[in-house]
């Protein structure tokens, strides 16, 4: 009886844990360099109305009283809000696409600039409010400015015209002598403002919801008039493709994508695709099955892209622009979610070299009455986009496993990556556990040689996974890094329950 109890006490402790895990890095095996564009956010000036969805509240816009507000205390000489500025310059965001959105499918951007007390109020038929045009083009710029941020500006191939897109890249980027060139000196802007991306539309395939719906056919042969226009106004800008959103049951959006890549295959250097993480009130559902189907988004068009390039012999790269994505909601859950579909963007950093949030106020939580402030997800996204820059590792992960159904079956509890820079000789190594009860015990192998000194960890976690985040804790969401020792070639740490866990070490 004296030897079950003792036998008992020491089994005990490890019934919480899953069963040990192993990763395997090796430095050699490079996916490829992390561009710093996947570190991008998406503008759009949405007005919501709460009412809508029975809740007692004022109609809110997420440009209009959020970014942009001239009354605020916190504004800048041009309006914006510096603590959101301060923000996105804190995070390092690299570039910020805009203007929408669907917004951008009945967006004139003549009404944009010019003296603010002379631009129309139009009826803004994708959310269906009233825009003053307070803050167009050259606005947007300046935000971009404040920021450090590139621009990334979407075309109207909604209610646009060929000439709309046109005239806009020449506002942009021409030099004085010509009329839309002299309309921006004209409004204090004489040297042009270079704008180096395009996006060729906004949801084009989105025929339930997008002003000016094209199908497939139509689309390509605006797109190709538009391109053709447009390198005759500037030869040194990037253009990206409406790729899928419309994720119909019938799988015609892999269909659209093969026929888009084809017909705009010697034009564009990306396609934008858009996802937004699939709620569910089931926890493995929305912690497992959201993720494979984001990873799906992704390999899906890298596939057809490989496949394009190789039948026609395309020399030229052509990239995947992921430039609309979000998990919906507060707390610690949608934090998970944005940890990894960064891990995704990271493992696939071979074809994703863009990417944006949605949306750029979301990197800040709000309190209606208290304001904007960090919480988990500020800190989460500012691990990756202040830390994962390098080369993207392929890493062996041996752990544990659950199904969701028939179709989404094996789905690892770790979800991993990891960078190496090679100026540094430092590792990141990026871990969602995302089993709900159980801690997983893993040993962490270098086959690049010995680890060395201490290594730096940071954990996002909360014993209440269904918890909103609030004002009055924000000090306790800053993350503490906490240091382990570590020698020769592995060492083990146990990455809590739905958690996600960074380490960084330096490896001789």
């Amino acid at each position: 009886m004296k030897k079950l109890l003792v036998t008992l006490l020491l089994v005990l402790p490890l019934l919480t844990y899953a069963q040990t895990a192993r990763i395997t890095i090796d430095t050699a095996r490079v996916i490829g360099t992390i561009d710093p564009k996947i570190y991008g956010m998406f503008m759009e000036p949405i007005q919501f109305n709460p009412r809508r969805f029975g809740l007692n509240e004022s109609p809110r816009n997420t440009l209009y009283g959020t970014i942009y507000n001239p009354g605020s205390p916190f504004a800048n000489k041009d309006g914006f809000d510096t603590r959101y500025i301060d923000a996105a310059k804190e995070l390092k965001i690299t570039n910020i696409r805009w203007p929408g959105g669907n917004y951008t499918a009945g967006y004139n951007w003549q009404d944009g600039v010019g003296p603010k007390d002379k631009r129309p109020v139009r009826k803004e038929l994708a959310w269906g409010w009233l825009e003053t045009n307070q803050v167009g083009t050259d606005e947007w710029i300046r935000l971009n400015a404040a920021i450090g941020s590139e621009n990334v500006v979407c075309l109207n191939f909604g209610t646009g015209t060929i000439d709309d897109a046109r005239y806009w890249l020449e506002y942009c980027n021409s030099e004085p002598g010509s009329y839309y060139a002299d309309l921006r000196a004209k409004n204090g802007n004489k040297k042009p403002y270079g704008l180096k991306y395009w996006d060729l539309g906004n949801e084009v395939d989105g025929e339930p919801w997008i002003i000016g719906y094209k199908d497939a056919d139509d689309y390509c042969k605006m797109a190709k008039e538009v391109a053709k226009i447009m390198k005759l106004v500037d030869r040194d800008i990037s253009l990206i493709a409406s790729g899928s959103s419309n994720y119909t049951p019938d799988g015609k959006w892999v269909d659209r994508n093969l026929k888009v890549i084809t017909e705009l295959r010697d034009v564009v250097d990306y396609v934008s695709i858009h996802r937004y993480w699939e709620n569910s009130p089931d926890y493995y559902t929305f912690m497992g099955q959201s993720a494979m189907d984001m990873e799906e988004k992704i390999t899906v068009p890298a596939n057809i892209i490989a496949t394009v390039r190789a039948k026609y012999k395309v020399t030229r790269p052509i990239y995947i622009s992921f430039d609309e994505w979000a998990p919906f909601g507060r707390g610690l859950l949608p934090t998970l979610a944005v940890a990894q579909c960064f891990n995704s963007f990271v493992r696939h950093a071979d074809v994703v070299k863009m990417a944006n949030f949605t949306m750029l106020p979301s990197i800040l939580d709000q309190d209606r009455e208290k304001g904007p402030f960090k919480s988990p997800l500020f800190y989460t996204i500012k691990m990756f986009s202040n830390n994962c820059l390098g080369n993207s590792l392929n890493v062996s992960v041996q752990c544990d496993t659950f199904s969701t159904s028939s179709f989404y079956k094996n789905i690892p509890y770790l979800d991993v990556t990891s960078v190496y820079a090679k100026e540094s000789k430092t590792i990141v190594i990026n871990v969602v556990n995302r089993h709900k009860e159980k801690a997983i015990l893993t040993e962490i192998v270098s086959n690049s040689g010995a680890f060395a000194g201490k290594a730096s960890v940071a954990e996002i976690n909360s014993e209440d996974i269904q918890a909103p985040y609030t004002f009055d804790k924000q000090k306790q969401y800053v993350p503490v890094p906490k240091e382990l020792g570590v020698q020769g070639n592995k060492f083990t740490y146990t990455f809590p329950a739905h958690s996600f866990t960074q380490i960084t070490v330096k490896i001789d």
